[in-house]
């Protein structure tokens, strides 16, 4: 090309004054010019559509972008708001049911019961008459006399470390806790009040003092008949049972037997039943079961006016190391063999928080 046909940018940028025809070569080059930034501009929009349906298509991220903290100050709190909202999710539902056993339901009324541990106590009544003989099934008379119930579940989850929610979760009526998570040393992310923590016997902190507060209650979710007897050898004093438990729990466990409850099979029927579609009757080598956080959630549901959570949900399946406690190093890959659909509690908990159950202090 000869120097009088090349286009200078002066050209390119505004185009020749003097073409006359679409057949210039500054007229052509604008054009292709164009046409190229055209194209450009529909692949960029094309890739940001894909990012985004990715996005909201995947469960755990949805919730992410959807749900945020809730504000700091304090909500009202209306009786019956969450028994009326929870009835969409467990359809007859009733405060009908006995949050804990009570030893009359079994010494001098014969209660049959449908199902066996952990939805049911049938074939495990003998052990648990003893069980209840020597613990309690009260509600402390300072909950018992509120109008109106605020309560938090505080999970165990990741997404607690470096929260500073500490201050806001003592302000709660009941702080529900899960399993041997700690308190001493992480206050400032997860509080120091405990009204009641659920565990069962391998989860059971081995010096329950000093996590907790010297009226906490301390309610066994029993997920297998064997969970009994070694409930009964520790407030007994009874030779202990070391065999039938996939972790060996406290052999000497300091606790007073008045703090003790049992929690009623009916929870963990109806989380499994309502929330996770899982059948009553399972083969015993594939038994999925609700995790304690989900159960905490629908006793709360159930005790409670005002359900907020805070420190739930799991990390991304493929992000293999990150942490899922605010407390230890393990990796989702410790919850492999233990019979928890963590996507399925996912899409419950999810369900929650749109029906507005429950709210969330943490991101999900």
């Amino acid at each position: 090309m000869s120097g009088s046909d090349a286009c200078s940018p002066a050209q390119v940028a505004r185009g020749s004054r003097d073409a006359s025809s679409p057949q210039e070569p500054c007229y052509l080059l604008r054009n292709m010019i164009n046409k190229s930034c055209w194209k450009l501009l529909a692949m960029l929009a094309l890739v940001l559509v894909v990012m985004v349906w990715y996005s909201i298509s995947r469960e755990d991220r949805y919730i992410e972008l959807f749900y945020f903290p809730i504000p700091e100050k304090k909500e009202p709190c209306l009786q019956g708001e969450a028994e009326m909202k929870a009835s969409k999710l467990f359809g007859n539902y009733s405060r009908d049911q006995p949050i804990f056993l009570q030893l009359k339901d079994y010494f001098w009324v014969k209660t049959p019961s449908a199902y066996e541990l952990p939805y049911g106590t049938k074939g495990s009544e003998d052990v648990l008459l003893r069980v209840l003989a020597i613990t309690s099934y009260s509600i402390p008379e300072s909950i018992q006399s509120l109008k109106c119930r605020r309560c938090v579940v505080v999970g165990n989850g990741h997404r607690l470390r470096n929260s500073s929610l500490g201050d806001a979760i003592n302000k709660y009526d009941m702080v529900i806790r899960l399993n041997n998570a700690p308190v001493a040393g992480y206050e400032g992310d997860v509080g120091s009040k405990t009204t009641m923590r659920l565990f069962y016997p391998e989860s059971a902190h081995f010096n329950p003092k000093v996590e907790n507060n010297p009226d906490t209650l301390l309610v066994l979710v029993a997920f297998k008949a064997m969970d009994f007897h070694w409930i009964e050898t520790i407030l007994s004093d009874k030779k202990r049972v070391r065999k039938g438990f996939w972790k060996q729990p406290p052999l000497i466990w300091d606790v007073n037997p008045k703090q003790i409850r049992i929690l009623n099979p009916f929870f963990m029927e109806i989380a499994a039943d309502k929330l996770l579609r899982l059948p009553m009757q399972q083969p015993r080598k594939m038994k999925q079961k609700p995790t304690t956080g989900l159960l905490a959630i629908t006793l709360a549901l159930h005790l409670c006016d005002m359900v907020h959570i805070a420190g739930f949900g799991y990390p991304d399946a493929h992000n293999k190391k990150q942490t899922i406690h605010y407390y230890e190093q393990i990796t989702l890959k410790s919850m492999a063999g233990s019979g928890h659909n963590v996507s399925q509690e996912a899409l419950a908990i999810k369900r929650m928080l749109e029906l507005g159950a429950v709210k969330n202090l943490t991101y999900f």
